[in-house]
């Protein structure tokens, strides 16, 4: 389902082997929150999505662990900032700016998807669903 409508956004779209059980528990282990079914779903289908010259539209559940446990900690270090521990990001626009979604009360509540700026630590919705976002992004139809 997932590589089908990704294709019929862009056939410039790449994809990685499929995601593991194991890559997917790795995210609850380590960050503590569930995948959302939809990005758990395309983490099933494939464990990253990526464009022309490795421009990565979705990361890999090991990405997503490495860039949230770095981000869980980094408003420690700049104390103006807002904690980002309130997000599961899961893509990043290549300048900075994170995607993702909010977390509250310990889990996703919603499928809202969220842009958090990397220089004024502003965070708005930027799409309603993860569909939205894919489409949204890979067409430039989003942009921040």
């Amino acid at each position: 389902m997932w590589k089908d409508y990704l294709i019929s956004i862009s056939k410039e779209c790449q994809f990685k082997a499929p995601a593991t059980e194991a890559d997917i528990s790795l995210i609850k282990r380590e960050l503590d929150i569930d995948l959302p079914k939809k990005l758990a779903d395309l983490c099933k289908e494939t464990n990253g999505v990526f464009g022309n010259y490795g421009i990565s539209f979705i990361w890999s559940t090991e990405q997503m662990v490495k860039e949230n446990l770095f981000l869980g900690d980094i408003h420690k270090q700049i104390d103006s900032m807002r904690s980002l521990d309130t997000f599961l990001f899961f893509s990043d626009a290549g300048n900075g700016d994170l995607f993702g979604y909010s977390i509250e009360n310990g889990s996703i509540q919603n499928d809202d998807i969220y842009v958090w700026n990397h220089e004024d630590d502003s965070r708005c919705v930027i799409a309603s669903s993860l569909e939205e976002f894919i489409k949204g992004w890979i067409l430039g139809e989003i942009s921040i």
